[in-house]
């Protein structure tokens, strides 16, 4: 059963219905679900279908035609196969599909240019010659993102601003992925999305049948599964060096968020040089540079600010748990690794995609139009502000805020803290959360958004009960993506 991608799927049909000619470039990371939601597109519509492969163009330009001539095209009276790409791209106007858009899908289409560099410039033409007023959706897809980007997309390369429609996939969200496991709680919901992430192929590994416990065994822990060597396959398919790679990685999953931090602990002698290392990683979105969310152009034009994570949670996972415990794995120990390793840790490695979650919950929020304002910008903020110390002085320290959302002009401010564990939030951590940014206070309205797994103890629920500004909201509201009663 097909799961989500209502926004692609979206964008693909609009542009199906336009009536002039479409040339869509749709690409993103592998695994993402580029070649199922397309699928998916085709269904219920006359199309070709093609998978381009790792082959010499002649095999390429063989394949292509046997596809195109299996079709009731004139071409097919005479020919067994086209003797050239111009010519074969050409017959796509005669498929006989009727008043119905000639739909073409290229799947994978940079193994055809690695086979033949010309073929985009034998496109160009083509689109600019006829294909463009031909009732004709022509779709482009491939996971080499460098490559779409740099010689595909970009200025002085042939299909240059021809492209009607160019969509950048990315894995799914929250409320997508969860959609996997319509048999777990709540909580098993927030669990298996931080350790899968959204990449649908992950997602589909998992049995929301068996217990979570069963399936990090079974499916990721397990030798020989698909998820225990994924990330070596896909490193390996990806980049050179992948001892280095898995170095870095490993320390970036592990908690070391700074430049200086990472070179150290992957033991690089030259942060440049993580710092290139670092940037291919962020090219394949397995890694992203983050900033707080006050930060200008001047800060994130400085290579030593920012901090670096994972965004894919199951790398995380992997490099947490299956990296440094390889050798048992490999000697079979699945059941020791997750009761000594996993088990005891699983919770608190949650608690940052938590906060994550919590920030995908506001932009849902923004969207219904169900926030006490419009946010111009929203995510993770730290520096200095204040602190509230025991005896109730504040001084001012190093801390960051969950989330912090700012109006247009900043005078209105959304604080959210985000809490995964065991306990009720308690009234002590709420007065720390209203302590901070208290400058700004005076001249601009603030609003508390509190998340908490464990619910609220009862001095937090009567204050927000008078205070129009405190919206507390149970993991429930959280997941079910709806505004907290209380």
């Amino acid at each position: 059963m097909f799961i989500g991608r209502k926004a692609e799927l979206q964008f693909l049909e609009n542009k199906y219905r336009q009536k002039d000619g479409q040339l869509i470039v749709l690409y993103g990371r592998r695994r993402v679900g580029k070649t199922e939601t397309l699928r998916q597109f085709c269904k219920g519509k006359p199309h070709i279908f093609f998978s381009c492969r790792e082959c010499t163009d002649k095999m390429q330009l063989k394949n292509f035609s046997e596809k195109l001539l299996r079709e009731n095209i004139p071409a097919r009276s005479y020919i067994t196969e086209f003797s050239d790409w111009e010519k074969a791209f050409r017959a796509i106007t005669e498929l006989p599909y009727g008043d119905a858009k000639k739909l073409v899908v290229i799947d994978e289409f940079p193994y055809m240019c690695k086979g033949n560099p010309s073929i985009p410039s034998i496109l160009q033409n083509l689109w600019d010659e006829i294909l463009k007023d031909e009732n004709v959706m022509l779709i482009l897809c491939g996971s080499a993102m460098s490559f779409i980007e740099k010689e595909i997309l970009a200025e002085k390369n042939p299909l240059y601003g021809r492209a009607t429609g160019i969509y950048k996939m990315k894995e799914m969200g929250f409320y997508e992925a969860i959609q996997f496991f319509p048999n777990y709680s709540d909580r098993d919901k927030v669990l298996a999305y931080a350790i899968l992430g959204g990449i649908p192929h992950y997602l589909k590994q998992f049995d929301s049948d068996l217990t979570l416990a069963e399936n990090i065994k079974k499916n990721i822990l397990t030798k020989g599964c698909t998820l225990y060597s994924e990330v070596e396959f896909l490193l390996r398919q990806e980049l050179r060096e992948t001892p280095l790679y898995n170095s870095i990685i490993e320390a970036v999953a592990l908690g070391n968020t700074k430049l200086n931090e990472i070179s150290m602990k992957s033991l690089v002698d030259d942060t440049s040089k993580t710092s290139v290392y670092l940037k291919n990683l962020i090219e394949l979105e397995i890694v992203e540079r983050e900033f707080s969310v006050s930060d200008g152009i001047k800060e994130k034009a400085n290579t030593n600010r920012g901090l670096y994570h994972l965004t894919d949670n199951f790398f995380r996972f992997w490099y947490a748990f299956v990296f440094t415990n390889y050798s048992e794995l490999e000697g079979g120990d699945v059941d020791g690794v997750y009761e000594y390793a996993i088990a005891p840790q699983l919770h608190e490695f949650t608690a940052s995609v938590f906060e994550d979650i919590c920030r995908e919950y506001v932009r849902e929020m923004q969207k219904a139009n169900a926030l006490p304002f419009r946010y111009s910008q929203m995510g993770r903020w730290w520096g200095k502000t204040t602190v509230r110390r025991k005896d109730d002085k504040r001084e001012v320290q190093e801390t960051e805020i969950d989330i912090l959302a700012v109006s247009k002009h900043a005078t209105q401010y959304l604080i959210g803290e985000c809490k995964f564990k065991n306990k009720p939030f308690r009234y002590s951590e709420y007065l720390d959360t209203i302590a901070k940014l208290s400058p700004q206070k005076e001249k601009s309205e603030f609003y508390y958004y509190l998340f908490s797994e464990s619910g609220f103890d009862d001095k937090i629920l009567e204050e927000a009960a008078n205070a129009e500004n405190i919206t507390l909201c149970n993991l429930s509201d959280i997941v079910e993506k709806r505004e907290s009663e209380i």
